[in-house]
């Protein structure tokens, strides 16, 4: 799609959210709550921003509401095609095969193995989305794949089942259960069930890093601390849900409160910091871009890690807001993204 086709569509869109008594004079509906709200956590409320940010992130928004803006747009006179994020030079991977690991239409992952491989390394990618979307198809790196292949290791991406139809505690045993399930068919798939690492975006950061501390997950699915050797939390800020409640804006403490609700205990039995205490995953690398609070609580979870025994690594990168949280998401894997190199060291370390 060329270059001013997508700006117009970013522009249209923008407008479509940040302008709904404009759009409904102009005879049509406003988008969707729903939507509106995946646009404005994408995003933020600034017009400039939202303009930038759809333009480079559109495909992150769920298929429901890429086809409402199409939609509205194409009502308005506007283009309705939708772009995409371009690759660069990243390796493009091969079709993965998709795998059901229960029973609900969401309990399916996409997997990736390199070609002839017998006992490649296994990492396993969590989607964020606020624990209330996402798919595995569209909220990660376009990169991120082949990228592993290259690197020789297999790469799971899972869906997992959403708030508020399932519970945060439902989504961290998705997580635990969608790993049991490949290492049960490792030797098939070409897998090495003794290289293990678990990553994720955002709420998936926060799923892994508490699979990664509260071993209660993993021994529901018949596995234990041992069989991971390592975990990549990506720019979370929810490892100690309480204290991030506390300085969160209207806009997300809403989604908190959806996920993690009212009643201190749970926030508590949910929170990555406050399990950290041994045992845990023997070893973690904590990434996170210039926001505030992902900053105080990748520190926090790591001081937390060290003090139970927990090798831990903690590496920052440029982009701020929900931009650069979004940046480093889509960019994870490109070979000239600052965090590709330090992921890929600390790869090697931990799986050999």
């Amino acid at each position: 799609m060329k270059t001013a086709a997508k700006a117009l569509l970013a522009l249209s869109a923008a407008a479509v959210l940040a302008t709904p008594i404009l759009a409904q004079r102009r005879g049509g509906e406003r988008l969707p709550t729903a939507c509106r709200e995946e646009i404005t956590t994408l995003c933020g409320n600034d017009r400039s921003q939202i303009r930038t940010c759809l333009r480079e992130n559109f495909t992150e928004l769920s298929e429901d509401c890429r086809m409402a803006v199409s939609q509205r747009i194409k009502a308005r006179g506007g283009q309705a095609e939708m772009p995409g994020k371009p690759m660069g030079s990243a390796v493009q991977a091969p079709a993965p095969q998709t795998l059901a690991y229960g029973s609900d239409r969401l309990q399916t992952l996409d997997l990736w193995v390199p070609k002839g491989a017998k006992r490649a390394p296994l990492v396993l990618f969590v989607h964020g989305g606020g624990w209330k979307r996402g798919s595995k198809s569209n909220a990660m790196s376009r990169s991120l794949p082949g990228h592993m292949l290259e690197q020789g290791y297999a790469f799971a991406s899972i869906d997992y089942r959403l708030v508020p139809a399932a519970s945060v505690e439902q989504q961290a045993a998705d997580v635990a259960a969608a790993l049991a399930h490949v290492l049960k068919r490792a030797d098939e798939l070409g897998i090495d069930r003794g290289r293990v690492v678990l990553t994720g975006h955002s709420a998936g950061a926060h799923l892994v890093a508490l699979v990664g501390t509260d071993e209660s997950y993993l021994k529901a699915a018949g596995l234990s601390f041992a069989d991971i050797d390592g975990v990549m939390p990506n720019d979370g800020a929810a490892y100690d849900v309480a204290a991030q409640m506390k300085r969160a804006g209207p806009m997300m403490k809403s989604t908190y409160e959806q996920a993690f609700g009212t009643d201190p205990a749970r926030q508590r039995a949910l929170s990555p910091t406050l399990h950290a205490a041994a045992p845990n995953a023997p070893a973690f690398l904590l990434l996170h871009v210039q926001r505030e609070d992902g900053i105080a609580q990748a520190r926090a979870l790591a001081e937390a890690l060290r003090q139970g025994g927990s090798e831990v690594e903690v590496a920052g990168f440029p982009g701020e807001g929900l931009l650069g949280h979004m940046e480093i998401n889509r960019k994870l894997g490109e070979p000239d993204y600052p965090a590709t190199p330090v992921m890929d060291a600390w790869l090697k370390k931990v799986l050999g």
